[in-house]
């Protein structure tokens, strides 16, 4: 894929991406795909995913009282639960906004934890990485923001995204489809947004501007970006999954050539 090489003109040091079809193939690439990457908020995905098995094995339930008083895991998973961005505490009524939360995340894998009686990064391992064969992934911290994966890891998931083994898929189109339908919020770096859809822990795209992924991408693309300077998204209308790991933190370059690059990959793609 030619538009591949547009990362090449990104002020990065080390940069690695995939893009992935909806078989699972791998039709572009660059970079060094096992070079281990901090993910930052792109850990969501896989918290989130986690959570979804775990519910489809019966450790608890969508509506299973979760978090603060009066918010349950599903709020937890679509950042309704009033929990603010990295501290345990409540600042506004449960699905009253969308209030992004790191720290949500933090009490979902408590969550988990407790019903499922097993330490979520083990959960984790049992029933997400090792099934997928993502080697080199690791759970170092929150499960918010703290893990740590490659190129070739987040292929096989991104491949899992768009054809779920792991999950009915039924359960993967209610994860991405909106929770809680018009609620307004910040989206981290791109500013307020009416409204801020988002589902089951993973951010859709709808009409959203300014936005990281493209302006060619479908309003069902969902995924995540991390300020580590990492996204996968997913256009289910191309067929189409993207990977995209730095060495540099986000910021304004990362929003100027994110969506361009997009824009290239959907093009050549269709």
């Amino acid at each position: 894929m030619q538009s591949v090489k547009l990362i090449e003109q990104w002020p990065v040091d080390h940069a690695a991406m995939a893009v992935v079809s909806a078989d699972g193939s791998v039709v572009g690439s660059y970079g060094d795909q096992h070079r281990v990457f901090p993910l930052a908020s792109v850990t969501k995905l896989l918290t989130a995913y986690t959570t979804l098995i775990a519910i489809e094995e019966g450790v608890f339930e969508l509506d299973t009282p979760a978090g603060p008083e009066g918010t349950t895991v599903r709020d937890l998973l679509a950042h309704t639960s009033g929990l603010a961005f990295n501290q345990h505490k409540v600042v506004a009524e449960p699905r009253n906004r969308r209030l992004y939360s790191s720290a949500g995340f933090e009490q979902l894998a408590d969550a988990l934890t407790e019903a499922a009686g097993i330490e979520f990064a083990r959960y984790q391992q049992e029933a997400l990485l090792t099934p997928l064969s993502m080697t080199s992934t690791r759970l170092n911290g929150s499960p918010g923001a703290g893990a740590e994966s490659t190129v070739d890891d987040l292929t096989r998931f991104a491949a899992e995204l768009q054809r779920p083994t792991l999950l009915h898929a039924s359960t993967l189109t209610e994860a991405t489809t909106v929770v809680h339908p018009g609620l307004n919020g910040v989206l981290p770096g791109f500013g307020h947004q009416k409204p801020n859809d988002w589902g089951l822990g993973f951010e859709i795209r709808d009409g959203k501007s300014p936005h990281w992924t493209g302006t060619a991408s479908s309003p069902r693309t969902f995924g995540h970006f991390g300020q580590s300077g990492t996204f996968l998204w997913v256009d289910p209308d191309a067929g189409l999954s993207c990977v995209a790991l730095t060495d540099r933190d986000f910021g304004a370059w990362a929003a100027e050539v994110w969506p361009e690059f997009t824009d290239a990959v959907l093009a050549e793609h269709r």
